[in-house]
């Protein structure tokens, strides 16, 4: 291409340039950015960058100058600061549900957000390798069609399954179409879950989106608005465990003193605590009642106790009995 024609492309370049190689601690040199226009068969002189640098000021992008040696420019505020992005990162690679392809693509764009130099932090800070990935590669293509099915206020259709002990895929109900009217999707326990109404059945249903395949946009409207006006999503996921679903009950508890911070870890910092004694306390919680509620307060050991309703405190009570019959 024509020297010319590249001329009109000198500023792209050098706020390019800037991007990918500049930073507080690694200025950018006049010497270097007349280099690199020369090598894109830019002509440019001190002088013209002098007036770049001005044009790219005002449109916006701050652009400083180091006073002391060595000299140079740099983009002083980005998007993204490099603590955020450390955060992205770790976030992405920890995220069960994303697999182990697209976790490096996806630390690989948020590379690019920093400079060459930072990226490199970045790069030191990646574990992906052993970590325990799903392996649905178009769980992402779900994601997006759920949304838009809850934009577009449609139902979706989709198949569900299971893996057997070979690691297959298996469908249930024979691989019969689900047909679910979607409201939202949360976070659980390391994984992605959609929360919808089912039309049939008359209730909330959950639904691990990595075990949605072939899901379609549906031309029929949603159902069971009345249903999701009545909850509150962030409240409803506090108070549903792994998200399996059950009968919402009341529960009084009580805990050691030392497990305030798991407490309002699970049901978040407005829970009403009473003081029982010098060394516990005692809540009371809507929860929605199945075997992973009754696990996670067994976790707790001895240390947490359910006091009422007297069956909700006999469910945990023949949960252990068939627990132990098998020790």
């Amino acid at each position: 291409m024509p020297r010319a024609p590249m001329q009109k492309l000198k500023l792209l370049y050098i706020h390019k340039y800037l991007c990918e190689h500049s930073d507080e601690e690694h200025p950018v040199s006049m010497e270097m950015l007349l280099s690199h226009l020369d090598a894109q068969g830019i002509a440019a002189e001190r002088k013209s960058i002098y007036t770049d640098m001005d044009a790219l000021r005002l449109f916006g992008y701050d652009i400083r100058m180091t006073k002391s040696k060595p000299m140079g420019y740099y983009i002083a505020n980005r998007d993204f600061e490099l603590p955020e992005l450390k955060l992205l990162v770790d976030s992405v690679q920890s995220s069960q549900f994303i697999t182990e392809k697209k976790t490096l693509q996806l630390i690989k764009k948020l590379e690019s957000l920093c400079s060459a130099h930072e990226a490199q932090q970045i790069r030191r800070q990646v574990y992906v390798s052993g970590r325990i990935k799903h392996m649905n590669e178009s769980i992402y293509y779900s994601v997006d069609a759920i949304h838009t099915a809850i934009a577009e206020d449609r139902q979706i259709e989709f198949k569900y399954f299971d893996y057997n002990i070979q690691k297959k895929k298996v469908h249930r109900k024979s691989g019969s179409i689900y047909k679910i009217s979607p409201f939202a999707l949360t976070w659980d326990s390391q994984n992605y879950y959609m929360i919808g109404y089912d039309s049939e059945a008359e209730i909330i249903k959950h639904y691990r989106v990595d075990r949605m395949e072939s899901i379609n946009v549906s031309l029929e409207p949603r159902s069971g608005h009345g249903v999701f006006d009545e909850h509150d999503m962030n409240i409803y996921t506090h108070r549903t465990f792994m998200m399996f679903g059950g009968e919402e009950v009341t529960v009084d508890m009580e805990f050691e003193n030392k497990l305030i911070g798991v407490v309002i870890d699970r049901f978040g910092k407005d829970i009403f605590i009473i003081p029982h004694g010098e060394n516990r306390f005692r809540i009371s919680a809507p929860v929605v009642v199945s075997p992973q509620f009754y696990a996670w307060v067994f976790g707790l050991g001895s240390e947490a106790e359910i006091l009422a309703p007297k069956e909700v405190a006999e469910g945990m009570k023949k949960q252990l009995e068939e627990v132990i019959t098998k020790y």
